[in-house]
């Protein structure tokens, strides 16, 4: 087996994987968000879309397999360009959709008040529609790579940025409207944002923007699919009682209460 055999090989392996664990995580997360957390609040929106998203980049993964298994493409052109929009858009929808996360947390934590008119279920369905209008219309007309690269940028700036704003007002600079239950894993999401940026979306954007390094494209392209196994982290962590029914009203993410 020649060297480039074996590196399809390992491509198949590792895309086979992510298969294997990210298709039940997040159909599983799914369920649980839509059957228990029931749209009640804006939280809940963003992740039903970002376990939609992962969902869809996982189902677009074994027609990959199977290619890197066979050396082999039988599905025809217009298959191979809807799998490959298919894997492409799902991963800028993720990117999009942590960052969501992150800044609906903001917020909640640092402007409780005058957010309250902004952080609905509503604005949430109306924002995630939209993206994935975008994301459409970028297939449609694809932007430049180095675009694409610097939206990356930008989103990782803005997470950056929110997690440096949340950190200091919750070091005993939250106002009487709000109430913080559990501090730690407010910040444990942005934590776990940051890492995934830097250890998934980060690598495949340097390399699509750099041309000498375009050569990596692929191993860059699987540590990005791998995100979607992480995910149902976010989740856990991001909402109050994840595996139970939620009974309380609206937009009280992560233990955040605001104060009447």
């Amino acid at each position: 087996m020649s060297s480039a055999e074996e590196g399809n090989m390992a491509y198949a392996v590792i895309f086979g994987c992510i298969v294997v664990l990210g298709l039940p995580l997040n159909a599983a997360s799914l369920w649980i968000l839509i059957q228990r957390h029931r749209l009640k609040s804006p939280s809940a929106v963003i992740m039903i879309n970002l376990a939609l998203a992962d969902l869809l980049l996982v189902l677009s993964l074994p027609t990959r397999v199977y290619y890197y298994a066979t050396g082999t493409w039988s599905l025809g052109v217009f298959t191979c360009i809807c799998i490959s929009s298919l894997f492409s858009n799902n991963i800028r929808a993720s990117v999009i959709f942590i960052t969501f996360i992150g800044v609906d947390q903001l917020l909640a934590v640092v402007f409780p008040l005058s957010s309250r008119h902004l952080r609905n279920t509503t604005n949430s369905w109306r924002a995630c529609g939209l993206i994935w209008i975008s994301l459409v219309a970028e297939q449609i007309a694809p932007s430049l790579n180095y675009v694409n690269s610097c939206f990356v940028f930008t989103l990782l700036a803005v997470n950056c940025i929110s997690t440096s704003m949340v950190s200091w007002k919750l070091r005993s600079h939250l106002s009487d409207s709000v109430q913080v239950v559990n501090k730690m894993n407010v910040m444990l999401i942005f934590a776990m944002n940051l890492l995934m940026f830097f250890i998934f979306f980060l690598p495949v954007s340097l390399v699509l923007s750099v041309e000498e390094w375009r050569v990596a494209v692929e191993p860059a392209l699987c540590l990005a699919s791998m995100n979607c196994c992480f995910d149902p982290l976010l989740y856990y962590f991001s909402l109050d009682s994840f595996w139970k029914k939620k009974e309380d009203d609206k937009a009280r993410p992560n233990g955040i209460h605001s104060r009447s």
